[in-house]
């Protein structure tokens, strides 16, 4: 596996485990019988955009886009020229609102990840057109292991849970040294049980700098 810079050193005790392991031999399979999303290039991004040293916000997703040119590896983030998913195009109608930022032609993200949004999907792989399928193979471990060392080694990070899936992690995280933001899912089903509203963006900036930290700009059109 390529390096993940200063997440290399973070993630040692996991890449290790036995349960990864059997997560590689899975994939492995996978990828060789299967079309599966993301790329196998693209599979740790989320780690790579986004330094551990400069990581101060942790918005949650649930598995990869599952149609082909979507997923890269970060969470409701899509490659350039491909559509915005229902999802995403509320995302950024919730951003318009809350911060005033235009909405995006793209539904790529990267640049959130740089700015320090680490976008993570609690399962990091999935079976073309088949929705959670790899929900089971051992991901769910090795991502609720990532948010506890993240809630251990850090002070003042912001994590955004949207929708059930990402808001039953928040046993993993200790909430008297961070932020939870949470809500319903963007999803269409959802977003008007209360993700619309909510100011997600600026509810993380006003935190990040109250605690001295400089705000995300979450404007992905300049």
């Amino acid at each position: 596996m390529l390096s993940l810079g200063d997440w290399d050193e973070v993630l040692a005790p996991l890449f290790h485990d036995e349960r990864y392991l059997k997560i590689r031999a899975f994939l492995k399979e996978e990828y060789s019988t299967h079309t599966v999303f993301p790329d196998m290039y693209d599979l740790y991004n989320c780690f790579r955009y986004t330094p551990f040293s400069k990581l101060k916000v942790v918005l949650l997703g649930q598995d990869p886009y599952h149609n082909y040119g979507q997923a890269h590896g970060l969470c409701f983030s899509v490659q350039d020229g491909i559509a915005p998913p229902p999802s995403l195009v509320n995302i950024f109608k919730e951003l318009e609102s809350d911060v005033g930022c235009n909405i995006p032609s793209s539904g790529n993200l990267t640049k959130w990840a740089k700015e320090g949004v680490l976008l993570l999907n609690t399962s990091l792989t999935v079976r073309a057109h088949q929705a959670n399928s790899h929900s089971k193979c051992g991901w769910a471990w090795f991502t609720d292991s990532v948010i506890s060392l993240i809630s251990e080694k850090k002070e003042h990070i912001v994590f955004i849970l949207w929708g059930g899936n990402a808001r039953s992690k928040k046993p993993l995280i200790d909430q008297k040294k961070h932020l939870i933001i949470e809500s319903a899912h963007p999803s269409p089903l959802s977003a008007y049980n209360g993700f619309f509203g909510s100011k997600p963006f600026s509810r993380t900036n006003d935190y990040l700098e109250s605690v001295g930290k400089t705000p995300i700009d979450w404007d992905l059109t300049k």
